[in-house]
């Protein structure tokens, strides 16, 4: 497991309830939101982690908070909340893949009860990087904080909320600009810049400004590009799929807490981040697909914890090793 005494991360971004429809009628209702399940995902893998949100005091707030909490996430308090707390309704279809509607609210506190520490790493993406009055606010904190911090980025994509892609693209640009790590999915893309390869998407993003551009392709694996030129791609373990809310922010937090575990965040690291070697990025990278996969196998946006994640290991070696002998 990591170790949480070596800083701690600063995730911007939306918390919120996750009410899942299944094709069966079914509903059930989970803490969620983007960069919320990266600040999850992160906490459950051993690091400190602060989320900077916007809750409303009220039941849905406080099972959302509480949800964090227990596993050890910080959320901070700021001088103002929205009138309720946001929903996001995921549909199901037969093969598990989510699609959502939304009513909420996002935007920013003027101040908050962060420490005084610099954060190794911030994050940011999703609603809260594209819906106003707050994304503006985020673009303008992650570019200040570039200064002292590592920053990351995943658009994640709400086409029911963003509008059309023409006016977003430019908005994504800008933060992936300000990003030095920018994981992006290829449905993302495809809504994006239609038309467009995703490796040829993500080798420009990372001539661009990060240091690594990674493009997540679902069950097909990963692909990677790095502002030092390496070109790799990673498979995708194969698992019974229960649903896929929440993979994407589960690979995510384990790109952000492989890559430190490798000493490659954090400001003063950042020459080192671009010129990371390619082993070092595919390691980091194939774990990322063991959290993810971890995470589909089970309902909801329910990342592993260090310990699980180390016992999948194990289990896969073990399933390999009597593979061999058989």
């Amino acid at each position: 497991m990591s170790d949480s005494s070596q800083g701690r991360a600063l995730v911007i971004g939306e918390a919120l309830v996750d009410a899942v429809r299944r094709p069966d009628g079914s509903r059930d209702e989970f803490p969620g939101g983007s960069p919320a399940n990266v600040a999850l995902g992160l906490a459950r893998l051993g690091r400190r982690a602060d989320l900077l949100t916007w809750l409303a005091p009220d039941a849905q707030g406080d099972l959302v908070r509480h949800h964090l909490e227990a596993s050890g996430v910080r959320v901070l308090r700021g001088d103002r909340t929205p009138a309720t707390t946001p929903v996001a309704t995921a549909h199901l279809d037969d093969a598990g893949v989510a699609t959502y509607e939304f009513d909420l609210e996002w935007d920013l506190p003027s101040s908050w009860d962060e420490e005084d520490d610099d954060p190794v790493v911030v994050h940011t993406g999703s609603i809260a990087a594209a819906l106003t009055p707050g994304a503006p606010k985020v673009a303008d904190l992650l570019e200040r904080r570039r200064a002292t911090s590592t920053t990351t980025y995943d658009p994640n994509i709400r086409p029911a909320l963003m509008g059309d892609p023409a006016d977003v693209l430019p908005v994504v640009e800008r933060l992936v600009r300000a990003s030095d790590v920018v994981k992006v999915s290829d449905e993302d893309l495809a809504w994006l810049v239609p038309g467009v390869a995703p490796a040829e998407v993500a080798e420009g993003w990372s001539r661009s400004g990060p240091a690594l551009v990674v493009v997540t392709h679902g069950a097909d694996g990963a692909f990677a590009s790095t502002s030092a030129g390496a070109r790799l791609s990673v498979p995708a373990p194969r698992v019974t799929v229960a649903d896929t809310v929440g993979a994407g922010d589960s690979f995510m937090a384990g790109l952000i807490d492989g890559l430190w575990s490798a000493g490659l965040l954090g400001a003063g690291r950042r020459a080192a981040l671009h010129d990371a070697d390619a082993g070092t990025v595919e390691d980091v990278l194939a774990r990322c697909a063991r959290i993810a996969a971890i995470t589909v196998s089970r309902p909801g946006a329910n990342p592993p914890t260090g310990d699980e994640l180390v016992d999948a290991a194990t289990g896969l070696l073990d399933a390999v090793a009597t593979g061999a002998d058989a």
